[in-house]
This record gives C-alpha cells, sequence and structure tokens, in this order.
C-alpha cells in the first residue's frame, strides 16, 4: 500500500493532550486514512493547560481540519468552542472538534463508542438492563450518559466519593430519565448491586499499567452467573478485572473496543467517510 504524500492541500488533524506521547490515535487514524487514500494526516500535540486558548486559536489559524482532545483538556476546551452538541454539553466534556470553515464544533464519541463496542464486541443491547458503574468521573459520565440514552433499565454508580456519585447520578436521570442511583463503596452494598446487575464496567483506572498486577477493583465472589464484565482500561489489553471474569466463563470486554470507535466516529465526523474499521482495529491491536 502507498503511503499518501503531503502536499500543500493535505488537510491536517491532530489530538491535543499533555502528556500526549503515548497516544496510540495518530497509528489508528493514518491508517484509516492510508488506507482509503485520503489526503489527510494525523499529529499529536502535546499542549500545556496554560498554552489552551492558543493552540484553540490555532486550530482556526492554521485551518486544521479538527481535532482529538483527551486529558486533561476534555472539560476545559469548551468555552472556547462556537458550538457543543447536546449530548457533550449534558456530558461536560468534549473530545472530538471538527473545523466547519472556521466554526469550532465540539462532540464526545467516548460514549458512544463504547456502545458500539459493546454490540460490535459481544452483540449486547442495553435496553432494560441493570448496569454497575464503578468510578464517577469524566469516563463514567460519557458511558452512562449513552447507556441511558440507549436504554439502559437501572444504572448504579458505586464512588469511593459518595458526593461525587450522587452528583453524576443526579445529572444523568436530569438529562435521559433513566433511574440511576449513587452507591457508597462498601463490600456489602457493591455485593448485593453486582449480584442483581447484568452488566459491570470498571471506569477507574485501577488495573492500569504499570499498576497492572494489583487484584480486581472488585471481588469476583460478587460476579453472578451471566454478568457482562468491561473495563475501560486497553492496557493492558486483559486487566486482572477481566482475567478473573474469564476465569468464570463471564463475557467480557477490553476498553481497546472503546478507543476504537471513538476514532472510528471522530474520522467520519471529519472526513464524511465510512471510516475502515478493520484496518484501524489491526493499526490499533498491533500498538497495544
Amino acid at each position: 500500500m502507498s503511503i499518501q504524500p503531503i502536499t500543500g492541500k493535505t488537510k491536517v488533524v491532530g489530538i491535543l493532550g499533555y502528556p500526549v506521547e503515548h497516544s496510540k490515535s495518530p497509528l489508528m487514524q493514518n491508517a484509516g486514512f492510508q488506507a482509503l487514500g485520503l489526503d489527510y494526516c494525523y499529529v499529536p500535540f502535546s499542549v500545556a493547560p496554560e498554552d489552551l486558548s492558543r493552540a484553540m486559536e490555532a486550530i482556526r489559524a492554521l485551518n486544521l481540519a479538527g481535532a482529538n482532545v483527551t486529558i486533561p483538556h476534555k472539560e476545559a476546551v469548551i468555552p472556547f468552542l462556537d458550538e457543543v452538541t447536546p449530548e457533550a454539553a449534558a456530558m461536560g466534556a468534549v473530545n472530538t472538534i471538527v473545523n466547519r470553515d472556521g466554526r469550532l464544533m465540539g462532540y464526545n464519541t467516548d460514549g458512544r463508542g463504547f456502545l458500539l463496542s459493546l454490540m460490535e464486541g459481544l452483540g449486547l443491547d442495553v435496553k432494560g438492563l441493570t448496569i454497575v458503574l464503578l468510578g464517577a468521573g469524566g469516563a463514567a459520565r460519557g458511558v452512562g450518559m449513552e447507556l441511558a440514552r440507549a436504554g439502559a433499565g437501572r444504572l448504579l454508580v458505586a464512588n469511593r466519593n459518595l458526593d461525587r456519585a450522587r452528583e453524576l447520578a443526579g445529572d444523568i436521570t436530569r438529562h435521559t430519565g433513566c433511574l440511576t442511583q449513587a452507591l457508597p463503596w462498601e463490600e456489602a452494598i457493591l455485593r448485593d448491586a453486582i449480584g442483581a446487575a447484568q452488566v459491570l464496567i470498571n471506569t477507574t483506572p485501577i488495573g492500569m499499567h504499570p499498576h497492572h498486577e494489583v487484584p480486581p477493583v472488585v471481588n469476583p465472589e460478587y460476579f453472578p452467573t451471566g454478568l457482562t464484565v468491561c473495563d475501560l482500561i486497553y492496557n493492558p489489553i486483559k486487566t486482572s478485572l477481566l482475567s478473573a471474569a474469564e476465569a468464570k466463563n463471564l463475557p467480557t470486554l477490553s476498553g481497546w473496543g472503546m478507543l476504537l470507535y471513538q476514532g472510528v466516529i471522530a474520522f467520519e465526523l471529519w472526513t464524511n467517510q465510512k471510516a475502515p474499521v478493520e484496518i484501524m482495529k489491526k493499526a490499533l491491536l498491533e500498538a497495544l
């Protein structure tokens, strides 16, 4: 496959983060552009928080086609955008920007990326299901909002800081009408909640490399028969939580699927072309 040459007509997209050197998105996105012969190039931009406003001005000044946004800028970037989708506004975070003739549009593709990975990876429809979310940060907010919009029956948000869980649960219910309950991080309560659920999702960083040899974030003895266990962590691909679930013959889902599909959705927003999912998937898994 020939490499698309960079010319004066090449459209540039990138990822704004700090740090950003570890990102796998350039490999994945450039593989997609190359596969379709699109005159696009995706590059990482290391942007310190104090430089974010100038970076946003640069998107317009340099006529970038768009950008991904990652930690720590997903929330801070919103005031610099001309428009934000209702979904991103409800999540309070943006991970994808599209430059439309100098007008910067903000999207959040994380939650939809997770739902797509759940459907494509496991064929699971969340309608009517009881789902436990471990954690109440930005990842839990994005995933929780999309699960609620997709018709989840009940969301149970467990977090060590109960006030944050209550805030997230209240926001999800207010924006979507989904029954959402905050739970304290207590063994007996977690056991009962997980025992009554059909899906468990870890949105915390517990188990992420280089601290991947820690015990599972919750006791696997709580897992009922038929529980689907998901972890948003993608490094390692198989966390201690997922390994414990597999040992009990339960279906599992790694975070790389969410990473892939949030990128697929962003690719299509920038290019108006259907993304070559399998090629992007191959590039991502090789990088991981």
